[in-house]
Parts: C-alpha cells; structure tokens; sequence
C-alpha cells in the first residue's frame, strides 16, 4: 500500500510540473510585443535676445576721446533708423572744417567751369579787333622799315633809321603773335590748364568728403529701427569701455539656447518648444528657427559634482510666440528653460 501511495504521488507531481510548462508556454506567445520608445526631447537653459541683436553703440571717433555733448534720447524710447542719438563737443569744430572744405571745392570747380567755358564773348570780340589793329601796324612797320633800307645806298637816309625801322617792324610781328595767342586761349583752354584744374578740383572735392566723415564721427545715429534699452553716458562725460548705450529691435524676440552635441540628432528646424520662465507658472511657446554651425567648448565648472567640465555645446536660436514676446518684452538677457519636443 504505502509503495503504490507513493507512487501514485509521484505521478501527481510529475503531471502538475508538465501542466506548468504547457500554461508558461502558452504565455510566451500570447504575450503582447513591447510598444517602440518614444523619442525624447531636448532639454536646455536658454537667454531671451532680440532677434537683432543688442546693438552696443560707442563714440564713432576711435581714439580720439570727445565729451558728450547733447543726448537726444532716453532709455524706454522708441527710435528710427538714422535718426540723431548723441552729439560729441567737437561736432561745431568738424562742422566749421567741413564748410571750409565746401568752399574751397566751390571755388576749384568755379574755376575750372570759367577755364572750359573760355573768354566771354565780347572778350574774343575785343581780342579780334586788338588783333586787326596790330596787324594794321604790323604792315606799316614793315612798310617803314622797307623805305629805310632803301634810303640807305642812296645816302639819303642812316643806318640807325633804317635798324630802328627794323626793330619796330618785328616788334608788331610779336605783338601780333602774343595776340592771336591769347584769341586761342580764349577760344579754347589749354589742355594741360585743363588736367591742372581738374586735379585741383578732385583734391577739393576729397578733402570735403574727409571733412565731412570726421563730422559724422561727432554723432552718434541709430542703425536700426528699435528701443533704446540702457544708457552709461550722459552729457559733459567721456565714453567708457561700457559704450555710450544699448539698444535692441523688440519687435521679435529670441531665446537663444546652448544645446549638447549629443543631443543635436534630435533637433530639426520648426520643432515645437517651450520656454519656462522662472517665477512664471505659465509655459510660452516658442519655435526652433536656426541651428548653430559651430561647437564650443564650455570650461566654467558648475556645482554638480559629476557634471562635464569640458562640455561641448552649441547655440541654437528659438522664436518666441507673441504671447511669450509680450511676457518678456523687458526681460532681455534674462535665463530661461527650454524643452524642444522631437
């Protein structure tokens, strides 16, 4: 009895291992596939720019350190392009050297204007009647020193009579030729008077554009439409290493974000963002528009302990939403989060 108990045991458990198997068999291959991972997004700190830029204007004469003068404007204030900011002390000085220099090209292309247009008319007129009276003379002189010659075998007249007859003959021969001369200069100018006076207007001419640029080097002009954001110099001071101010197109606004290397197979332009800010429980939209062509190097050292030193990152550039625009409008340079959804 107790060996057919046994036995009996024996194939109970060997049925219930068989069943098992056959029930983790059936489960292996009913068992749903695993869903594909989902791409993850990009996480990174990022700043708010205008997208022109900050534009950090300095005094325009280099080296040459002026006071400032008259400041046109005011921090907050809207501004055109080209439109006067800042004017230096030595703008009257560059103003006076650049009315010298007009007045001089004045003069130089006034003569040169009288030199091509030649003698007025009633100058040639009077040079052709100089000229006939002369040449009237002229024959008479020679007339005169012919009848002395002849005198001379005949004894009836000397021989100085007859040489001053002779020197009056080519003394009207000369005037003559000086006359008809200045009848041609009159008619038509010299050529090299022409090259001469044209090189001197030319001369005139760059010494006013010189004049002119060191008087715009006293003033300071806005090269772009847009807000006048920081002011470090005000009137009776000298520009410092700060510049004279800070100014900015506010109308589009940017965060410009540094993203890993690593990461920059998961970036695509005019993939979604959002910008968080801090302090700010709303999150605002934004758009990857431009992916930097450089990587740089960061070797500031953080808190984080297991942080890279050496990071390698690169800038990329978002477009903020309107509403994210409005938000920030006054929050330039400010330091934001950043996730970019793949």
């Amino acid at each position: 009895m107790k060996r057919g108990a046994l036995l009996l045991g024996l194939l109970a458990l060997a049925g219930l291992a068989a069943f098992g198997l056959r029930q983790q068999g059936n489960g292996a291959t009913d068992r749903p596939a695993p869903a594909a991972a989902t791409p993850l997004g990009v996480g990174a700190l990022g700043r708010v720019e205008p997208a022109s830029r900050i534009r950090k204007l300095n005094q325009p004469g280099g080296f040459a350190v002026a006071r400032l003068e008259r400041l046109l404007v005011a921090e907050g204030e809207q501004v055109a392009a080209g439109q006067l900011l800042a004017v230096f002390s030595d703008a009257a000085q560059k103003d006076a050297a650049a009315v010298q220099a007009e007045a001089a090209a004045v003069q130089s292309r006034a003569a040169l204007d009288r030199l091509r247009a030649a003698g007025r008319p009633e100058e040639v007129a009077a040079q052709r009647a100089r000229i006939e009276a002369l040449r009237a003379a002229e024959a008479s002189a020679r007339r005169d020193a012919q009848r002395a010659e002849a005198l001379v075998p005949s004894g009836a007249g000397g021989a100085a009579n007859a040489e001053r007859a002779r020197y009056a003959a080519h003394r009207a021969t000369a005037d003559r030729a000086e006359a008809e001369a200045t009848l041609q200069r009159l008619l038509q100018p010299w050529p090299a008077d022409l090259a001469v006076a044209e090189a001197e207007l030319s001369a005139a001419e760059a010494a006013l554009a010189r004049a002119r640029a060191d008087a715009a080097l006293s003033r300071v002009v806005a090269p772009i439409p847009g807000t006048i954001l920081k002011i470090y110099a005000r009137p009776g001071d000298q520009v410092g290493n700060d510049g004279l101010l800070d100014m900015a197109d506010l109308s589009r606004l940017d965060i410009v974000a540094d993203v890993y290397e690593t990461d920059l197979p998961r970036l695509r332009p005019g993939a979604p963002a959002e910008v968080v800010v801090p302090g700010d429980p709303n999150r605002y939209p934004a758009s990857l528009r431009e992916i930097g062509w450089m990587v740089r190097r960061t070797t500031q050292a953080g808190t984080d302990p297991i942080a890279a030193v050496d990071a390698r990152t690169v800038e990329v550039r978002l477009t903020l939403s309107e509403e994210g625009r409005e938000a920030l409008l006054r929050r330039s340079n400010m330091q934001v989060q950043v996730s970019i959804r793949p």
